[in-house]
């Protein structure tokens, strides 16, 4: 390298600029000439495998509130990270991934290590994909990527860029800019909305991830306080966006069309802001809503409001949304409070062995600190540990978006790291199953090299426990392939630098769990358990 400025230099000042000085990524060869003289002011966040990377990446955008940069490698590299890019696409978190291509005298030959079609590979998953025309507009390219995954709805973006792009001389880019990322709804229609609330008898609100994306946790108290209206979670949440203990609660909604359906029956108005209208899996005929019931949605995401089967739409950010409605609907004093949600939380005198999901669950209850963050990805149980470790702030659940396993114990990762670059000290809880546990098991190791005080309780059932109830529902006996003998996941978890320890009581879970919080390292918890039939 000479002082002479390059694509590569005065792409690195902008990302300076825009504060993505964080990357995360696994280094191929058509990357490092991006990564060539890596400067002391960024972070390089090494992960053994493209998927861990782009979960990592996502939970972090999403901690920090910024998008993230990720890099990897040309369409090997990509092709390994689709799959959590798909969560990534579903949780409208703002990523700009980036990967190798080939030089540009070798791509018409379609050399080894070419991204063949490039800008297809991560479609649909990605808001925008390109590659520079030339090199000169690859830090053009930075600064509309950033646009593009910053704008609402906010995503995914990706660029391939030419390896021999970055030491190409180049004297400067000074066309920086700043974007909004909040849109204001329709004023007209959102007091349409507001007078059709006022007039309910008995409304019913479902808020969704994009309420605890905006910033609306305390508006939408505030708003269910007001209305003295029932709320529930919306179906298959990535994000918690109500306290799950408070006295209107109401629980999750179901997944299925004839599950929401009864849930809603009795309601003559349902508002649903920040969610789909819905999330439904799996497949279970019923009517979209009960009888004389009419729907409301509040949504950022334009895809959203399209797809959606039954009920009027609003384009809007959710949580400027909320606190506009608070000023717009009349108070709820007259009607009837709703009865606070009846939770048995019922335990046997005796404990199980192995122990059940409620008995883990109600030994984590007694020791979680309250503000810990939960990192869901036991698919089978998520019943039960909202029972027993509800949500109760604002930024403290997290889960996959798009029903893929895998995301979860990376995403742990990317939540401890983003509190740390914000200054934030809190526990970390991974709550993963153990077949979760395999799809992205290396990235604990990038958790145990960065000393993060994560605690993962992987829960050892010996099966898909998620897919034997499926295929009960869906009455395919048979299936192959639903068991999972001889894995030793402490020891595993040593193998990675991983403080690791296996428990048999819900004693020793209490007493462990307890350390784990102190250790100033990455502890591993297996708990051997019944399964569980899911919740479905």
């Amino acid at each position: 390298m000479t002082d002479q400025s390059t694509v590569h230099s005065v792409t690195y000042d902008l990302l300076r600029t825009l504060k993505l000085t964080t990357v995360f990524g696994n280094p191929g060869s058509t990357e490092q000439t991006f990564l060539q003289d890596f400067p002391e002011d960024f972070s390089y966040v090494l992960a053994l495998q493209e998927a861990s990377v782009i979960a990592m990446a996502d939970a972090f955008a999403q901690v920090t509130g910024r998008p993230a940069l990720v890099n990897v490698h040309s369409s090997a590299g990509m092709g390994n990270a689709v799959g959590n890019l798909v969560a990534a696409s579903h949780a409208n978190t703002p990523l700009i991934v980036t990967s190798g291509q080939q030089h540009r005298e070798l791509v018409i030959g379609e050399p080894y290590l070419g991204n063949r079609e490039a800008t297809t590979l991560p479609k649909p998953w990605v808001k925008w994909s390109y590659e520079p025309a030339r090199a000169e507009d690859v830090p053009e390219a930075f600064m509309r990527a950033y646009a593009e995954a910053l704008q609402p709805p906010a995503g995914p973006v990706y660029l391939s860029i030419p390896m021999d792009d970055w030491n190409r001389p180049l004297s400067g880019f000074d066309r920086v800019r700043t974007v909004s990322h909040r849109v204001a709804p329709d004023p007209q229609r959102l007091r349409g909305f507001a007078d059709r609330i006022s007039a309910s008898r008995r409304p019913a609100l479902v808020f969704g991830p994009e309420v605890d994306r905006s910033g609306g946790w305390d508006a939408a108290i505030a708003l269910a306080e007001k209305l003295s209206a029932r709320v529930y979670g919306a179906p298959l949440p990535d994000r918690a966006a109500f306290p799950e203990d408070h006295r209107l609660f109401g629980g999750p909604l179901g997944m299925s069309v004839k599950t929401i359906s009864d849930r809603l029956a009795g309601h003559d108005l349902v508002v649903v802001i920040g969610a789909e209208v819905f999330r439904y899996y799996p497949y279970v005929p019923g009517d979209y809503l009960p009888d004389g019931t009419a729907l409301l949605q509040i949504t950022g995401d334009p895809a959203a409001a399209a797809a959606a089967r039954v009920g009027d739409s609003l384009l809007g950010d959710p949580g400027l949304a909320i606190e506009l409605l608070l000023d717009l609907v009349a108070e709820g004093s007259t009607r009837t409070a709703p009865e606070p949600m009846a939770r048995p939380r019922e335990l046997p005198q005796t404990p199980n062995s192995p122990l059940t999901p409620p008995e883990v669950y109600a030994a984590l209850s007694r020791v979680r600190p309250a503000d810990a963050v939960i990192v869901n990805e036991s698919t089978s149980t998520m019943a039960q540990q909202l029972e027993w470790l509800p949500t109760t702030r604002t930024g403290s659940f997290f889960a996959t978006a798009s029903g893929g396993i895998g995301w979860g114990t990376p995403a742990a990762v990317g939540v401890a790291l983003g509190d740390r670059d914000r200054g934030v000290v809190r526990p970390v809880v991974g709550l993963i199953g153990d077949g979760s546990f395999q799809y992205s098991v290396q990235a604990i190791w990038t958790a145990a090299q960065h000393d993060l005080p994560i605690v993962y309780v992987v829960m050892r059932n010996h099966e898909y426990s998620i897919l034997k109830s499926f295929a009960v529902l869906e009455q395919t006996p048979g299936v192959p392939g639903l068991d999972l003998p001889g894995l030793d996941i402490a020891s595993v978890a040593r193998g990675f630098g991983c403080r690791a320890v296996e428990v048999k009581s819900g004693e020793d879970l209490e007493r462990e769990f307890t350390a784990a919080l102190s250790a100033g390292t990455t502890t591993v918890i297996v708990v051997p358990t019944q399964p569980q039939k899911a919740m479905l």
